[in-house]
């Protein structure tokens, strides 16, 4: 009876959460298409202020200067905001402007008390920003732009009426540990969240990445910048969801063909930086943190588990009753879907220059411990983030 027991309650705990996965998963087929990269056209002429914040980031953000000096007369400015970095950041930035005048480095007060690193350099950014653009454009110093994107990027979201659209990128990926781990974690948001481009239902609910955010200038300035989310470890989702919630139209969409982004060596630094702030705990309430976290472990952390514990504990398949054989089917399609999904979010990844690119299709395997990083993540403050310490 014992194995009917926990059949049940196992099936009572997952099915619900199989529901609202189904229920996020059916909208895919009819999201938005990708971002594709357009020509600048004259009345997008300086429309767009971008602001990108550094702190020792000289060995990744080459190609994002590369990037960004490659787009055209739609981008006004680019002011790289320098938090004291001691890595020649700043000069690096200096000499790009040497070749584009659009570039300008300015250096960011000391951090205010209640203020995160990142923020707070986005902030300073944006009130250096001209009184003539129309949008703000913030870049992290790992992404690498392709031409075209900030023009199709603005094209699009004055188009469709949008008022902030942040992009998904396309992921750079070159060891075995990050090609197992780093599918597993982004898995994680598309099933709290649903595909890309599929919208949200409610301003709760939407997703955003800081990576590539533009923003009308006027909504930002109604919100003081970034004040909203000056304590907030994903300032950019929880700025997000404040601007959706004063009524502006906000959008999230696929941007893997103008927009790559290499951000961590390894499947160590991908565990630990950017684990711990997936659970996007300062964005939601308890309730939405741990009703989130159930669905994970019931449809991401628990069907490989079971399904081992059918192969290696349970008895004959023949022998056992219809509840633990129900358990067992729905396992199996759960882990089904998984891989399935890898097939979905390939076109993600630019896995060109990994040294076992066959990693990434094992990727469900590892889905059990990003869950698990998940759930460590949301019961746990960072102390440091970009070699800044935290009380």
């Amino acid at each position: 009876m014992s194995i009917n027991y926990w059949s049940l309650g196992l099936l009572l705990f997952q099915v619900p959460a199989v529901a609202i996965l189904l229920s996020r998963l059916i909208k895919g087929p009819t999201r938005k298409l990708p971002i594709e990269p357009q020509p600048a056209t004259l009345d997008l002429f300086g429309k767009v202020s971008v602001v990108v914040p550094t702190l020792n980031e000289a060995e990744r953000i080459g190609p994002c200067l590369a990037g960004l000096t490659r787009q055209s007369y739609e981008v006004r400015e680019i002011i790289v905001v320098d938090s004291r970095s001691q890595d020649g950041t700043a000069e690096m930035v200096k000499a790009a402007g040497e070749q584009d005048p659009r570039f300008r480095v300015i250096t960011d007060d000391p951090l205010p008390a209640g203020w995160v690193g990142r923020p707070w350099a986005l902030h300073t950014g944006f009130y250096h920003t001209s009184d003539g653009s129309e949008w703000f454009l913030g870049m992290d110093a790992d992404t690498q732009p392709s031409p075209g994107l900030v023009a199709g990027l603005v094209a699009t979201a004055e188009a469709e009426g949008y008022d902030l659209v942040s992009l998904s990128p396309q992921f750079i990926l070159k060891y075995p540990g990050e090609l197992w781990l780093q599918p597993a974690l982004l898995l994680t948001l598309v099933y709290r969240f649903g595909p890309t481009g599929t919208g949200a239902d409610t301003a709760e609910r939407v997703m955003a990445n800081g990576q590539c955010f533009l923003c009308r200038r006027s909504v930002l300035k109604q919100l003081d910048g970034y004040s909203s989310a000056r304590s907030s470890f994903c300032d950019d989702v929880t700025l997000a969801r404040n601007i959706a919630a004063k009524g502006f139209k906000v959008g999230f969409w696929d941007g893997a063909k103008v927009l790559k982004v290499r951000m961590y060596e390894g499947a160590a630094e991908t565990w630990r930086e950017w684990g711990r702030s997936l659970d996007l705990k300062d964005a939601s309430s308890s309730g939405q943190i741990w009703g989130d976290l159930w669905l994970l472990l019931a449809i991401q952390g628990l069907p490989l588990p079971i399904l081992l514990g059918y192969l290696f504990l349970s008895p004959p398949l023949a022998l056992a009753p219809s509840l633990p054989l129900s358990l067992l089917g729905l396992n199996l399609f759960l882990l089904a879907i998984r891989f399935a999904l890898n097939f979905a979010i390939a076109p993600s990844y630019d896995r060109s220059q990994a040294s076992a690119g066959w990693m990434f299709w094992l990727s469900p395997l590892a889905d059990p411990l990003a869950v698990v990083r998940i759930f460590l993540s949301a019961i746990q403050r960072p102390t440091q983030w970009r070699g800044r310490k935290y009380d």
